[in-house]
């Protein structure tokens, strides 16, 4: 293990919601719990046997440390580790704090041209590099992604570097979707109350053919039925957003057009992916920040993003450090 003190730490939707609801999905929240799961730092002390850390290195922190070696570890998919440790999921202790522990492994060192933000905001990116991986993105690809909060636009990013040939999005918002057009989206449609086959006709209409890749960022219904009416015979559906357990969906339009419809559940393997995109400047994910807080005024920053405003808010919670 290494500890570790803190530098940036990113708010998500889902530390959100915990603070407002108390649970996402089976995950309740029944004791005090420390929220934040998108972060850097530098690292304080070592264990005994970490060998590739040192105090002074600035890390990445990989939030998802599975327990046990068992066969979702063996074949590569240790996301899917029921007993995974995950901060900021109950019972998980997050790491929005001053100082921290965490497994020396799911901690990667930062090169000197990435900064404590842009290391933070691996996470997110990290769920753009497996839904873009899970949904087959590559050379020439045509893809529709629904929604423009931070986790749609880190999929345009993706998309784009992994070869996509245009890239539409959808949103209510035209801020975020101008968003979209700053991070590489070739089309936006603001939608306003069309059905969800009306949103898929416009899809069509903007990109000249029907996708062969939808990535849905939102969960919502309508939204999710629009993905299948969207997506080309023959496509994927990649749904990364989560709304309710149960949804409605046009799933025999799905199956006679073999449209393979894929689930995500977070990330595996894709901080070092992140790093070297980031090191090399192949990528560029700064304009996703768009507030800033001290630690001391953390409720004012969720108040921020409660409030969905800007993109992605980012906490400072060393007080020493004057770096911009």
């Amino acid at each position: 293990e290494v500890l570790l003190r803190m530098h940036s730490v990113g708010i998500c939707g889902s530390d959100v919601h915990y603070w407002q609801h108390g649970r996402i999905g089976d995950f309740v929240v029944k004791d005090p719990m420390v929220l934040g799961h998108e972060a850097s730092g530098t690292v304080v002390k070592v264990g005994s046997g970490v060998t590739h850390l040192k105090p002074g290195d600035r890390v990445a922190i990989e939030p998802g440390v599975p327990r046990e070696m068992d066969e979702f570890c063996k074949t590569g998919r240790y996301n899917l580790s029921p007993t995974i440790f995950f901060c900021a999921t109950p019972p998980d202790d997050g790491n929005l704090c001053r100082y921290y522990k965490h497994n020396a492994s799911y901690c990667y060192k930062l090169p000197d041209n990435v900064t404590f933000e842009e290391g933070a905001l691996i996470e997110p990116l990290s769920v753009g590099i497996h839904a873009c991986k899970r949904a087959g993105v590559t050379l020439g690809s045509k893809v529709f992604v629904s929604g423009s909060g931070p986790i749609g636009l880190v999929n345009v990013i993706v998309a784009k570097m992994m070869g996509a040939a245009a890239v539409v999005v959808t949103d209510l918002s035209a801020s975020r979707l101008q968003k979209a057009k700053e991070v590489g989206a070739d089309f936006t449609i603001q939608v306003k109350n069309e059905t969800p086959q009306e949103v898929a006709s416009k899809v069509q209409s903007v990109l000249g053919c029907m996708p062969e890749i939808t990535v849905e960022c939102t969960g919502v219904q309508a939204c999710i039925q629009a993905g299948i009416y969207a997506t080309r015979s023959g496509g994927t559906l990649v749904l990364v957003g989560l709304g309710p357990e149960m949804v409605t969906v046009p799933i025999v339009n799905a199956a006679v057009r073999e449209v393979d419809i894929r689930g995500i559940f977070r990330y595996c393997n894709t901080w070092p992916v992140a790093i070297a995109l980031l090191a090399s400047k192949r990528i560029n994910v700064k304009p996703l920040v768009t507030h800033r807080f001290p630690l001391e005024k953390a409720l004012e920053a969720f108040e921020t993003t409660k409030r969905g405003e800007g993109v992605k808010v980012m906490l400072k919670c060393d007080p020493t450090d004057q770096s911009p």
